[in-house]
């Protein structure tokens, strides 16, 4: 009977023990080398959440997923899984399993060895492992490579090898520190979908590790965007491109438009436009969004530049107060007929549109 349920354990008993999971992180603080890397990190994380870690190198990403999954000390602040902390609980004993960017596989052993591993050191019986195996190979796409070496493996092959013995341990965290960072385009799409479904399907919360902005977007239910080892915003994909709470925010995710204005009376006054908002009176600054701004053909701005990129064209134009950016796909320059030295009026879409306080 005991065996059984080792079987189903990725099917049922996970599933249960999964729907009172979760993951806090309260006013983390890491110190390496002598020197703070985490200032303070606070998260708190549904059960069976898909989220994204995400900045430049050396903001702090890693170190919070090892700190996570026990692999380094903290300086202050707890960690608790299912509401139990686990500070000063070995990494093996935490439910957390790491997949690290260079996978850590076992070179002298065949692909089901490897994936059986975990459970060996659960002493799970050789039949039960053999069949879990079988499973788990399934859903990583590589069914009847079980006995093939880690050496005739290509890169992509090897990533769904690493993930298969990620899962074979019965994760009650999944932690991905950048898996697919050396992968081509191509692999790491595919990697993303599979690492992406396996998800849905077994609900595990995962936790990953990436410095791809499309990737995070395309991946998380939300993303906590680091910088310098603190988190400048957690939230939705779409509320962190729509809402950010910062300028740095606002420019990590692309090109903006910053144009100067005032509130009064619950409404946004400019040169280049007005709109109406709860925020209080004062001098603040329009952060838009370029394809915020639509081009008309009647207006006074003249087109100093046309930038082609591919399926996108950028329009510079000039405006009272400077310069603002345009992006419309390439397609609308000749059905716009737009040409550089033309002059064109500009529509501002308020819902793609961020006021800031200037000065705070």
């Amino acid at each position: 009977m005991a065996e059984e349920n080792f079987i189903h354990q990725n099917e049922t008993t996970m599933e249960k023990e999964e729907k009172t999971m979760s993951l806090t992180v309260e006013n983390l603080k890491v110190v390496l080398q002598k020197k703070e890397i985490l200032h303070g990190i606070s998260l708190d994380i549904g059960e069976g959440e898909f989220i994204s870690l995400l900045g430049a190198s050396g903001c702090g990403k890693t170190t919070l997923l090892k700190s996570i999954g026990g692999l380094l000390e903290i300086e202050q602040g707890d960690i608790r899984i299912k509401n139990t902390s686990v500070v000063g609980i070995p990494p093996e004993k935490r439910g957390t399993v790491i997949v690290f960017q260079d996978l850590r596989l076992f070179p002298h052993m065949t692909v089901e060895q490897n994936i059986a591993f975990p459970m060996e050191l659960q002493k799970v019986p050789k039949h039960v492992r053999k069949e879990t195996v079988k499973k788990l190979l399934e859903d990583v796409q590589l069914s009847g490579f079980e006995n093939r070496k880690i050496k005739e493996m290509s890169g992509g092959q090897m990533q769904r090898i690493a993930l298969a013995r990620a899962l074979a341990a019965n994760p009650g965290v999944l932690l991905l520190d950048e898996p697919f960072s050396g992968l081509d385009e191509c692999l790491r799409l595919e990697m993303g979908n599979l690492v992406k479904k396996l998800h849905r399907e077994r609900k595990i919360t995962t936790i990953l590790v990436t410095h791809e902005k499309r990737e995070a977007m395309q991946m998380s239910d939300r993303i906590a965007l680091m910088s310098q080892g603190q988190i400048l915003q957690f939230d939705t994909p779409r509320d962190l491109f729509r809402h950010p709470a910062s300028r740095a925010v606002a420019e990590y995710f692309g090109r903006v438009n910053y144009v100067k204005g005032r509130i009064e009376n619950h409404r946004f006054y400019s040169s280049l436009f007005e709109m109406r908002t709860e925020m209080e009176d004062g001098e603040y600054e329009a952060m838009i969004r370029p394809f915020s701004v639509k081009l008309e053909r009647e207006g006074a701005n003249i087109i100093s530049e046309i930038t082609f990129m591919g399926e996108l064209a950028e329009v510079k134009m000039e405006i009272p107060e400077g310069m603002i950016i345009s992006q419309v796909m390439s397609h609308e320059l000749e059905r716009l007929g737009l040409e550089e030295g033309d002059r064109r009026g500009i529509l501002i879409e308020e819902k793609g549109v961020t006021l800031f306080r200037r000065g705070a």
